[in-house]
C-alpha cells in the first residue's frame, strides 16, 4: 500500500499533503505493508511507483468550494470522477495525468483513494493555516481507518 503525500510545503496550505503524510508517519508508523512517500509537487517519475502498487492513497490540498479545513475522501471511481472534474493542479504534473498513465499501461491501482483538505491560502509560509492544521488529525484518522480496511480486505482468505 502506497501513501503518497503531494504538495509544496513552502506555500502554506498547498503543503497539506506533505504535512498530513508527516502526521501519518509519526502517528501511524506501524500499519503493516504501508510505504509513505513524499511526492512533492509531482513528477512523471512517480508513474512507475504508482503502477507497482495495488493500493494507492493520495493526500493533498483540494478545492471543494467548501469552508477551509473541510476534509473529504474519494475512493476508486469517485476519485477518478473528482480528478476528472476538479480544477487542474498547480503541480508540475497533475495527479490526473499520473492516473491516466497508470490506466493506459493497464496498471491502475485496484484500490485508490484521495483524502484531501480544503485549503485556505497558498501564500508563502511553511506553516498550515490554523483551520487546516486543526483538521490534520481528523484526516489522519480517516486515512488510517481506510488503510486498515484495505489491509483487512486484502488479507481475507479466498471464498470457495
Amino acid at each position: 500500500m502506497l501513501v503518497l503525500g503531494i504538495g509544496n510545503h513552502l506555500l502554506q496550505d498547498e503543503g497539506i499533503g506533505i504535512h498530513l503524510l508527516r502526521f501519518m508517519e509519526q502517528h501511524y508508523p506501524a500499519i503493516p505493508e504501508v510505504t509513505y512517500l513524499d511526492g512533492g509537487t509531482l513528477s512523471f517519475t512517480l508513474a512507475s511507483i504508482i503502477e507497482e502498487h495495488n493500493h494507492l492513497l493520495v493526500l493533498d490540498a483540494v478545492e471543494l468550494h467548501a469552508p477551509a479545513g473541510t476534509v473529504c475522501c474519494y475512493e476508486n471511481e469517485a476519485m477518478d470522477h473528482f480528478l476528472g472534474t476538479a480544477k487542474r493542479s498547480a503541480h508540475e504534473v497533475g495527479l490526473l495525468d499520473l492516473m491516466d498513465i497508470a490506466r493506459l499501461s493497464g496498471c491502475l491501482p485496484q484500490y485508490r483513494a484521495l483524502i484531501g483538505i480544503q485549503y485556505a491560502t497558498f501564500d508563502w509560509g511553511e506553516e498550515l493555516t490554523p483551520t487546516v492544521q486543526h483538521n490534520i488529525p481528523k484526516a489522519g484518522r480517516l486515512a488510517a481507518d481506510l488503510l486498515e480496511r484495505w489491509r483487512l480486505t486484502s488479507t481475507k482468505p479466498a471464498q470457495f
